[in-house]
Formats: C-alpha cells, structure tokens, sequence
C-alpha cells in the first residue's frame, strides 16, 4: 500500500468527525465556538502575547484595559470565524447567500462585462473564507482566488474541496501568473490576500500601517501593470453573527496605463484596510505575525 494512501485511511475518521461537525447547524457551531473561545482566551492563550503586542502598537492611546478588552473580542470573533469555515464544507447555497450580502455586486458585474480580469484585494478581516464561496455563487464560473498549499496532504485536499464547493476557481500562489494570462480577457476575478507579511526576499514596499512600519507584497501592483488588470478592494463587515456585508472599491479600471515600479494600488488598499480595521478593531486576525519583519535602514 503507498503511503498516500495508507495516510488517507489513517485520517479518514478525521474527516468524517470533521464532515459531522460541519453538518450541525450553525446555532450549534456557535456553541462549540464558545468553547474554543474560552480554550483560546482563557487556558491555552493561544499566541496572547502577539495579540496584545499587535494591538498595543496598532492602537498607542487606548489604555491597557481597552486593549485587552479588544483582545478579548478578537478571540471571541476568531473561534467564531473557524466553525463558519468549518460550515463551509456543509453549508448550502442559500444560507450562504442570506447570510453574505453584496452591497454593490455592479463593480465587478461592469468590469466583467468589458472582460476584465480583476484583482480583488482582501484580507484576513471579518470572514476572508466567506466571501470568495459566496462571490463564488454570484458570479457563476467567475471567482477564483490565489492560496498556499499546505504542507499536509490531508488538510491540503480537505481545505481545497471546502474552498472551492460552490464554485470557485483556486490557484496555488506560485501559479498567479499563469492562470492570469491563460485566462486574459475571460472577464473574472482572481482574490488576493494582499495584508500577508512580506519577508525581505519578497522586495516588499514599506509604508506606515496602523502607526508600524509594514512591509506588502507588491504582486497587485505588478500583475495589474503588466497584465492591465483591474483591482478592487474587498471590505468586509460583520453585521452581527454569522452575517456580513461586501463592500467593493475600484482602484483601479484596468483601461489606464499603470506606472511600472509604482505602489499605487498597495498604498490605496493599505490605507483603505487600516480605515477599516479602525471602525472594527476585533475583527482582524491579530494572532498573525504581521509585523514580525523589520526595514533596514
């Protein structure tokens, strides 16, 4: 037996716990959330000291109280995010639709039209898996999004079916460039999550982000350039519990000639996502290393 496949069998009971907990409705999710919740808070304190560190030099007036108390919500916001994932692999069509709106769907929908290949730029803010399923059902055969591959084959294969169930288009990161050009003129989107912690052998563009030098990976600005691609920011809203609003901004129609080696689309979704993260501090992913980097000078 290979070992593929004998590793296939040995996390078949995995999935089918995994499947099982997916198919509760998420009322009851909600519930195992408040236990992962109080696990990831309270007893394990699942990376505390770079949440707290993250929001100290993310928010320098708030006192330390309110500082906590952030940290405490973001905790209660992140074990909420990872059953809705999880949902994802049960979840149907309509329920996904009545619980993620579209605000202004006619962004992408005008861009398409002029078959546009268009670079959505999202984040880890609110529910980033949600909203490619969910475009993934409004714009039928026209919503892919750019990921890492993960190291273990079991989870690789599970996530990958989960992401693309209703539909969507994956692309492993090091294939961008060429699902873009075979797909050129098609009218789709390809998402990127643009906030990811670029290293120094990334090149990456620094600016000021939540008053913390930041480093971004410049991809958007170069893909668009060089491809005459659109680019669209994804903003991301919880209204309340397991439902959320889609916001597009354009940054750019693609018909205009970009500057090559310029930042502009960058800069615009950095400023853009750190307007966003400041009306809802607990809905980022303040567990990430964001700022792990730093410029030399």
């Amino acid at each position: 037996m290979s070992k593929k496949k004998s590793a296939s069998w040995y996390y078949r009971p995995l999935e089918w716990v995994l499947v099982g907990i997916a198919s509760l409705p998420l009322s009851a999710l909600y519930a195992v959330a408040g236990v992962l919740y109080v696990l990831m808070a309270y007893v394990l304190r699942y990376r505390q000291r770079v949440v707290l560190q993250n929001l100290r030099n993310s928010f320098p007036d708030k006192t330390e109280a309110e500082i906590r108390r952030i940290g405490k919500k973001f905790y209660w916001h992140f074990a909420q995010v990872i059953v809705e994932i999880l949902k994802l692999r049960a979840i149907s069509e309509t329920e996904l639709r009545h619980r993620v709106r579209f605000t202004n769907p006619e962004v992408l929908s005008n861009l398409f039209a002029k078959k546009r290949q268009v670079l959505t730029l999202g984040s880890h803010a609110g529910n980033w898996e949600w909203i490619l399923a969910a475009a993934a059902l409004n714009y039928p055969g026209q919503a892919g999004g750019v990921y890492k591959p993960l190291m273990n084959p079991f989870f690789e294969d599970f996530m990958r079916r989960l992401r693309s169930r209703t539909g969507a288009h994956l692309v492993p990161m090091l294939a961008t460039l060429r699902d873009l050009v075979q797909y050129r003129g098609t009218g789709r989107t390809l998402s990127l999550l643009t906030d990811q912690a670029a290293g120094p052998e990334d090149h990456p563009y620094w600016t000021t982000f939540l008053h913390q030098d930041t480093p971004f990976y410049t991809g958007a600005d170069k893909l668009a350039a060089q491809l005459h691609c659109a680019a669209v920011y994804v903003g991301i809203r919880r209204v309340r519990r397991g439902y959320y609003e889609i916001t597009f901004t354009e940054f750019h129609d693609g018909e205009t000639s970009l500057i090559k080696g310029s930042h502009v689309l960058t800069e615009a979704f950095a400023r853009q996502l750190e307007r966003d993260i400041q009306a809802s501090p607990p809905d980022y992913l303040w567990s990430h290393r964001r700022w792990k980097h730093k410029r030399n000078l």
